[in-house]
């Protein structure tokens, strides 16, 4: 599977250069990754900040890092060798749940089972049938969601889940602090004490401060279905830890070959191979998504609330495992050492294996150290950084 499916396209991303013991911002020209990092725009950041990024993209001065596919294959973290970091460097990285009908059925499943797995399959053939039913084909905020709403009350299957997921007010939450996000390649990292666990392939937007959606790329937002589905208070304890968010492999800017309606129309494909031979293969079509990307983004974004280092916005996503891998009813959950890999026609292909959190390599890589490092390489700090 290749790491990036049509080269043609304008790429954005980031890679860890031995040469600046730091990140570098690239760009991806006829195979092989491009050094563009400058005094002008030392991070993803300032890029994506520009009146028209795709341009400067196009055009920056560069040097010649190597080919893509090999430094997206290597395995070293030691800081001899480069490879692929997460595509953003200070954005805020904010996700949204509960946006497609499937998935928000099986989150009032976790909610209805406490978190305990060996409950979901019987919760799931009461009451899943039936909401899924009523919630076919109904727009998010619209009249036919409150009416929905109403008629789910009174039979008593209403949910915070729902609320969310067909209410007029969407679930954005923070995801991982900036900088926080591992890219293709890295290890991805499961809390120790979950059972009950999957990924969440997902199509990532970056946004600009002002709200201006400049391209996309993809992320795994690594899910404890036992922590959230025990209370809903628990989501930053699901959702945040050590190595549980990863984005990648690079941001593809929109331009003439792409547009927010690839985005809409894109199919994310799944797979899971674990270390026993298991195979688990799924979907998430952005076409089912019940809000758009539009609305979600100004949901995020506005008078209400700013970004000025952008942001970084997972926009949910339809798989919701359910096939059982150890014991009959309890359906899917992680082991440490699967492969998990998500990709989608013109974005590519992210790629990571599962460990514990506590296991992972330890994030130390902050916007303290990312300062020090830009002002060590005289990319910022004063008349000598411009010069």
């Amino acid at each position: 599977m290749s790491v990036i499916d049509e080269p043609s396209g304008l790429y954005l991303g980031r890679a860890f250069s031995p040469e600046a013991n730091g990140p570098a911002v690239v760009t991806l020209r006829d195979g092989r990754l491009v050094d563009i990092t400058s005094s002008t725009a030392p991070t993803v950041s300032d890029i994506c900040e520009m009146a028209d990024p795709a341009s400067y993209v196009r055009t920056a001065v560069g040097r010649d890092l190597g080919a893509l596919a090999e430094i997206a294959a290597e395995t070293d973290r030691s800081g001899s060798k480069p490879y692929l970091l997460a595509p953003c460097d200070l954005q805020a990285v904010k996700a949204c749940g509960v946006t497609f009908a499937s998935s928000m059925i099986e989150r009032v499943i976790e909610e209805k089972a406490s978190g305990d797995p060996s409950r979901a399959e019987a919760i799931r053939g009461r009451i899943g049938a039936a909401i899924g039913e009523s919630l076919r084909d109904i727009r998010a905020g619209s009249p036919e969601a409150e009416r929905a709403k109403a008629a789910l009350i009174e039979e008593g299957l209403w949910s915070q889940y729902l609320e969310v997921g067909i209410g007029p007010d969407a679930e954005v939450f923070s995801k991982c602090q900036p900088m926080a996000a591992v890219g293709t390649g890295s290890k991805v990292g499961l809390h120790p004490r979950s059972n009950w666990n999957n990924p969440e392939p997902e199509i990532v937007l970056a946004v600009s401060s002002a709200g201006r959606i400049l391209g996309a790329t993809l992320g795994n937002d690594v899910n404890l279905r036992d922590f959230e589905g025990r209370s809903a208070l628990l989501l930053s304890k699901a959702k945040d830890n050590n190595a549980s968010t990863a984005i990648g492999p690079m941001i593809r800017l929109f331009d003439d070959g792409f547009t927010l309606d690839d985005v809409r129309r894109a199919e994310l494909t799944l797979t899971i191979d674990g270390p026993e031979g298991f195979r688990l293969d799924g979907h998430s079509s952005m076409s089912q998504i019940s809000r758009d990307p539009e609305d979600l983004v100004s949901q995020t974004v506005g008078r209400h609330h700013q970004y000025p280092d952008g942001f970084m916005l997972f926009l949910g996503t339809l798989f919701a495992p359910t096939q059982d891998r150890d014991h009959p009813g309890e359906g899917f959950t992680h082991k440490v050492g699967d492969v998990v890999r998500i990709a989608a026609p013109k974005l590519g292909c992210l790629e990571n294996t599962v460990a514990l959190s506590t296991e992972c390599p330890p994030w130390t890589f902050g916007a303290r150290a990312l300062m020090r490092n830009l002002a060590a390489r005289r990319l910022i700090g004063g008349p000598s950084a411009r010069a």
